[in-house]
């Protein structure tokens, strides 16, 4: 999910529909992504546009990115506001770490820092959670609008396919921080549409390079996740997902569920069951179970097989690793919808077969 979010999905409900087709088998084992490489980033560009959006984009306007007192390099291009680049590649992007505003030089930063209240070292929006060094807010891109955009933008200099940058109203925004006397620092943050009818829970993601290794991805996975259990609903992240996501999701499933399970004082389970509990989609759990060995396929259905001590040995290739959430840490309301119409609402999942059995 290396997307910030998708531009709004246009309106399809006047055109002709073709005859739907039969979906291909896919295997329980499989996760639907495509490389990163091959992500269309590009639909709907005519020949011409493509060419002029890959004469502008093959080179990097800016070699390096200082964030608070860590200098990063930049690894892609970002289509920085035009008044900004028309003298040219920057050597070194100076950006404001409280307001995500950026600047050509070290001593326009200090200037424009000078005049912050000292109140104002943190990001806008709500701090949601707080624990140790450890802080979350939130903010909607639509009241935010300018500390969202630039952050796209600065996020697009880490993601190779990110394609939103201006349309941030739809979206929630999310930025951990590590906070110390000096303020609040941002080490990573990940977005989410505010409503998704497929069921997403996060769209965009990213921890900035100097922060990187220290589990602070898993955290802001976990997080969505923990927002979902608050809503009440199921989630996944904006699929078809990419290598790269597959590699920072799969451990995280497998690890949940399997936290679960040794948790858990039922005797029988269902894989709807499980989605409830955790808020992991049963295509999800589905996988993450079919990968640790412990679906099988009996007599035309599929049973979760875990005995105690598989369980256990299991955890120890997949633990539950710190930074770890803690919700009760978490002060949060979500927003209110329909249940009844809401089909990723827990309230409306039924087990397809009863405790016994799985499906």
């Amino acid at each position: 999910p290396e997307v910030a979010g998708r531009a709004p999905a246009h309106d399809v409900d006047a055109r002709p529909v073709a005859p739907p087709r039969a979906k291909p088998h896919v295997p329980l084992d499989t996760v639907v992504s495509v490389p990163a490489a091959e992500l269309d980033e590009h639909e709907g560009l005519d020949e011409a546009s493509l060419r002029e959006h890959e004469e502008v984009t093959k080179v990097k306007n800016v070699a390096e990115v200082q964030l608070g007192r860590h200098r990063m390099e930049a690894w892609y291009f970002s289509p920085l506001p035009r008044e900004m680049t028309r003298e040219g590649p920057f050597d070194v992007l100076y950006v404001c770490e409280y307001t995500f505003t950026f600047y050509r030089t070290r001593r326009e930063l200090l200037g424009w820092q000078r005049k912050l209240p000292s109140d104002a070292r943190h990001p806008p929006g709500n701090e949601i959670y707080r624990r140790h060094n450890l802080s979350m807010f939130e903010m909607d891109g639509s009241e935010e609008r300018t500390y969202c955009q630039n952050l796209c933008y600065i996020a697009k200099l880490f993601l190779d396919h990110k394609t939103l940058y201006f349309d941030v109203d739809p979206f929630l925004f999310y930025v951990l921080c590590e906070h110390d006397s000096r303020g609040f620092h941002p080490v990573g943050y990940y977005s989410k549409e505010k409503y998704s009818d497929v069921g997403f829970n996060l769209a965009c993601i990213l921890t900035f390079p100097s922060y990187q290794r220290k589990g602070y991805g898993r955290f802001l996975i976990s997080f969505s996740y923990e927002l979902s259990r608050k809503e009440e609903r199921v989630g996944s992240p904006e699929k078809p997902m990419s290598d790269l996501g597959q590699q920072a999701y799969i451990p995280y499933w497998k690890a949940t569920i399997l936290d679960y399970l040794r948790r858990t004082t039922a005797t029988s389970l269902s894989i709807m069951d499980i989605s409830k509990d955790t808020s992991i989609m049963v295509d999800d759990a589905t996988f993450a179970l079919s990968q640790l060995g412990l679906l099988k396929f009996v007599s035309g259905a599929y049973y979760v097989v875990a005995e105690p001590a598989l369980l256990d040995l299991l955890a120890k290739s997949h633990p539950v690793k710190e930074p770890a959430v803690d919700p009760a840490y978490l002060h949060w309301t979500p927003y209110l919808t329909d249940v009844k119409r809401d089909k990723f609402s827990v309230h409306g999942k039924r087990a397809t077969t009863d405790r016994n059995g799985d499906r």
